[in-house]
Protein backbone atom coordinates (compact mmCIF):
# COMPACT_ATOMS: atom_id res chain seq x y z
CA UNK A 1 0.00 0.00 0.00
CA UNK A 2 1.63 3.56 -0.87
CA UNK A 3 1.93 5.93 1.85
CA UNK A 4 -0.92 8.37 1.75
CA UNK A 5 -1.47 11.45 3.99
CA UNK A 6 -4.17 10.13 5.65
CA UNK A 7 -2.01 7.19 6.81
CA UNK A 8 0.71 9.71 8.31
CA UNK A 9 -2.21 10.92 10.64
CA UNK A 10 -3.65 7.77 11.42
CA UNK A 11 -0.01 6.37 12.40
CA UNK A 12 0.90 9.41 14.34
CA UNK A 13 -1.78 10.54 15.77
CA UNK A 14 -0.30 11.87 18.97
CA UNK A 15 2.09 14.13 17.16
CA UNK A 16 -0.39 15.09 14.90
CA UNK A 17 -2.32 16.39 18.20
CA UNK A 18 -0.07 18.49 19.37
CA UNK A 19 0.59 20.17 15.95
CA UNK A 20 -3.21 21.02 15.82
CA UNK A 21 -3.87 21.73 19.51
CA UNK A 22 -2.10 24.17 21.95
CA UNK A 23 -2.88 26.12 24.98
CA UNK A 24 -2.14 29.25 22.39
CA UNK A 25 -5.31 28.29 20.73
CA UNK A 26 -7.35 27.07 23.51
CA UNK A 27 -6.25 30.88 25.04
CA UNK A 28 -7.79 32.60 21.68
CA UNK A 29 -11.17 30.86 21.92
CA UNK A 30 -11.26 31.27 25.37
CA UNK A 31 -10.34 34.64 25.34
CA UNK A 32 -7.54 34.29 28.08
CA UNK A 33 -4.49 34.77 25.77
CA UNK A 34 -2.74 38.04 26.42
CA UNK A 35 -2.19 40.51 23.65
CA UNK A 36 1.42 40.10 23.84
CA UNK A 37 1.52 36.97 23.48
CA UNK A 38 -0.69 37.04 20.01
CA UNK A 39 1.74 39.84 19.14
CA UNK A 40 4.53 37.81 19.36
CA UNK A 41 3.04 34.85 17.26
CA UNK A 42 1.76 37.05 14.80
CA UNK A 43 5.19 38.93 13.84
CA UNK A 44 7.04 35.49 13.82
CA UNK A 45 4.13 33.93 11.70
CA UNK A 46 4.29 36.74 8.83
CA UNK A 47 7.80 36.22 8.79
CA UNK A 48 7.41 32.22 8.77
CA UNK A 49 4.87 32.62 5.79
CA UNK A 50 7.59 34.97 3.44
CA UNK A 51 9.43 32.05 4.11
CA UNK A 52 6.51 29.49 3.25
CA UNK A 53 5.53 31.46 -0.06
CA UNK A 54 9.56 30.96 -1.15
CA UNK A 55 8.83 27.47 -0.57
CA UNK A 56 5.69 27.24 -2.46
CA UNK A 57 7.09 29.17 -5.59
CA UNK A 58 10.22 26.06 -5.62
CA UNK A 59 7.83 23.76 -5.32
CA UNK A 60 5.76 25.24 -7.52
CA UNK A 61 9.19 24.69 -10.21
CA UNK A 62 9.13 20.49 -9.24
CA UNK A 63 5.49 20.32 -9.42
CA UNK A 64 4.54 18.50 -12.39
CA UNK A 65 2.17 20.34 -14.97
CA UNK A 66 -1.48 18.74 -13.64
CA UNK A 67 -0.45 20.46 -10.29
CA UNK A 68 0.45 23.45 -11.04
CA UNK A 69 -3.30 25.18 -11.27
CA UNK A 70 -3.52 24.28 -6.91
CA UNK A 71 -0.06 25.49 -6.36
CA UNK A 72 -0.46 29.24 -8.14
CA UNK A 73 -4.00 30.07 -6.32
CA UNK A 74 -2.27 28.81 -3.17
CA UNK A 75 0.50 31.35 -3.93
CA UNK A 76 -2.71 34.22 -5.01
CA UNK A 77 -3.76 33.82 -1.29
CA UNK A 78 -0.10 33.75 0.13
CA UNK A 79 0.24 36.87 -1.45
CA UNK A 80 -3.31 38.55 -0.43
CA UNK A 81 -2.26 37.31 3.35
CA UNK A 82 0.87 39.21 3.40
CA UNK A 83 -0.31 42.49 2.73
CA UNK A 84 -3.23 41.22 5.65
CA UNK A 85 -0.39 40.25 8.05
CA UNK A 86 0.97 44.33 6.94
CA UNK A 87 -2.70 45.69 7.47
CA UNK A 88 -2.99 43.62 11.22
CA UNK A 89 0.61 44.79 12.12
CA UNK A 90 -0.21 48.37 11.46
CA UNK A 91 -3.49 48.40 13.03
CA UNK A 92 -1.30 46.71 16.81
CA UNK A 93 1.80 48.95 16.14
CA UNK A 94 4.25 45.91 15.57
CA UNK A 95 7.52 45.87 14.11
CA UNK A 96 7.13 43.57 11.20
CA UNK A 97 11.34 43.76 10.81
CA UNK A 98 12.04 42.09 14.15
CA UNK A 99 14.33 39.15 14.11
CA UNK A 100 13.22 35.51 13.67
CA UNK A 101 13.09 33.73 17.09
CA UNK A 102 14.69 30.90 17.34
CA UNK A 103 11.74 28.50 16.45
CA UNK A 104 10.91 29.84 13.69
CA UNK A 105 14.52 30.36 12.49
CA UNK A 106 14.54 26.40 12.21
CA UNK A 107 10.85 26.53 11.02
CA UNK A 108 12.73 28.56 7.61
CA UNK A 109 15.59 26.61 7.68
CA UNK A 110 13.76 23.37 7.14
CA UNK A 111 11.36 24.81 4.54
CA UNK A 112 14.58 26.11 2.98
CA UNK A 113 16.09 22.50 3.35
CA UNK A 114 13.27 21.15 1.32
CA UNK A 115 14.55 22.18 -2.37
CA UNK A 116 16.79 19.79 -2.81
CA UNK A 117 14.05 16.94 -1.63
CA UNK A 118 12.21 14.99 -4.61
CA UNK A 119 8.80 16.78 -5.26
CA UNK A 120 6.27 14.04 -3.04
CA UNK A 121 8.28 15.17 -0.45
CA UNK A 122 7.90 18.89 -1.04
CA UNK A 123 4.11 18.12 -1.41
CA UNK A 124 3.41 16.21 1.76
CA UNK A 125 5.00 19.15 3.44
CA UNK A 126 3.18 21.78 2.11
CA UNK A 127 -0.09 19.91 2.51
CA UNK A 128 0.73 19.28 6.29
CA UNK A 129 1.74 22.69 6.98
CA UNK A 130 -1.23 24.09 5.92
CA UNK A 131 -3.83 21.14 7.02
CA UNK A 132 -1.49 22.14 10.60
CA UNK A 133 -3.27 25.73 10.39
CA UNK A 134 -6.46 24.42 9.02
CA UNK A 135 -6.87 22.71 12.40
CA UNK A 136 -5.69 24.37 14.27
CA UNK A 137 -7.72 27.66 14.07
CA UNK A 138 -11.05 25.44 13.54
CA UNK A 139 -11.03 22.90 15.86
CA UNK A 140 -11.54 24.83 18.91
CA UNK A 141 -14.68 26.53 17.15
CA UNK A 142 -16.11 30.02 17.08
CA UNK A 143 -13.83 32.07 18.20
CA UNK A 144 -14.55 35.73 20.22
CA UNK A 145 -13.21 39.05 18.95
CA UNK A 146 -10.34 39.92 18.20
CA UNK A 147 -9.45 36.29 16.99
CA UNK A 148 -12.54 35.73 15.07
CA UNK A 149 -11.00 37.11 12.03
CA UNK A 150 -7.86 34.97 12.68
CA UNK A 151 -9.90 32.07 12.82
CA UNK A 152 -11.78 32.59 9.86
CA UNK A 153 -9.12 33.21 7.38
CA UNK A 154 -7.27 29.86 8.50
CA UNK A 155 -10.24 27.51 9.54
CA UNK A 156 -12.84 28.57 7.06
CA UNK A 157 -14.35 25.66 5.06
CA UNK A 158 -12.88 27.23 1.58
CA UNK A 159 -9.20 26.65 3.10
CA UNK A 160 -10.43 23.13 3.95
CA UNK A 161 -11.01 22.76 0.15
CA UNK A 162 -7.99 23.50 -0.70
CA UNK A 163 -6.19 21.46 2.04
CA UNK A 164 -7.73 18.47 0.21
CA UNK A 165 -6.57 19.50 -3.16
CA UNK A 166 -3.24 19.44 -1.64
CA UNK A 167 -3.70 16.20 0.33
CA UNK A 168 -5.02 14.67 -3.66
CA UNK A 169 -1.77 16.02 -4.91
CA UNK A 170 0.24 14.38 -2.50
CA UNK A 171 -1.51 11.56 -2.60
CA UNK A 172 -0.58 11.30 -6.20
CA UNK A 173 2.49 11.82 -6.27
CA UNK A 174 3.44 9.52 -3.14
CA UNK A 175 1.67 6.72 -5.19
CA UNK A 176 4.90 5.87 -7.62
CA UNK A 177 7.28 6.89 -4.77
CA UNK A 178 10.02 4.54 -3.58
CA UNK A 179 10.52 3.49 0.01
CA UNK A 180 13.14 5.83 0.37
CA UNK A 181 11.22 8.47 -0.54
CA UNK A 182 8.01 7.40 1.32
CA UNK A 183 10.88 7.41 4.40
CA UNK A 184 11.61 10.99 3.57
CA UNK A 185 8.03 12.39 3.43
CA UNK A 186 6.92 10.44 6.85
CA UNK A 187 10.44 12.27 8.03
CA UNK A 188 8.79 15.24 6.45
CA UNK A 189 5.72 14.75 8.27
CA UNK A 190 7.00 14.47 11.29
CA UNK A 191 9.31 17.63 11.20
CA UNK A 192 6.06 19.42 10.38
CA UNK A 193 4.31 18.08 13.08
CA UNK A 194 6.97 19.04 15.61
CA UNK A 195 7.66 22.37 14.36
CA UNK A 196 3.88 23.27 14.54
CA UNK A 197 3.70 22.42 18.22
CA UNK A 198 7.18 24.75 19.04
CA UNK A 199 5.66 27.78 17.26
CA UNK A 200 2.10 27.79 19.18
CA UNK A 201 4.63 27.38 22.14
CA UNK A 202 6.52 29.63 20.96
CA UNK A 203 3.92 33.20 21.73
CA UNK A 204 4.59 32.16 25.29
CA UNK A 205 8.70 32.30 25.12
CA UNK A 206 9.24 36.31 25.20
CA UNK A 207 7.11 38.79 26.42
CA UNK A 208 7.80 41.90 24.18
CA UNK A 209 9.53 40.68 20.89
CA UNK A 210 7.47 42.28 17.85
CA UNK A 211 6.25 44.95 19.85
CA UNK A 212 6.35 48.60 18.93
CA UNK A 213 7.75 50.42 16.51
Amino acid sequence: MPLTCQTLIQTYPAAWEKATTHPFLTGCHSGTLQPVQFNTWLVQDFLFVKAFTRMVGRVLAAAPDDHIDVLLAGLGALKDELLWFEAKASERSLNLSAPLQPTCQRYCEFMASLAIASYPVQATAIWAIEYAYNQGWQLPGPMPAPYTEFADRWGNPGFTDYVRLLAAQADAALSTASPDVEAQAEAAFLRVAELEAAFWQMAFASGDEGMGR
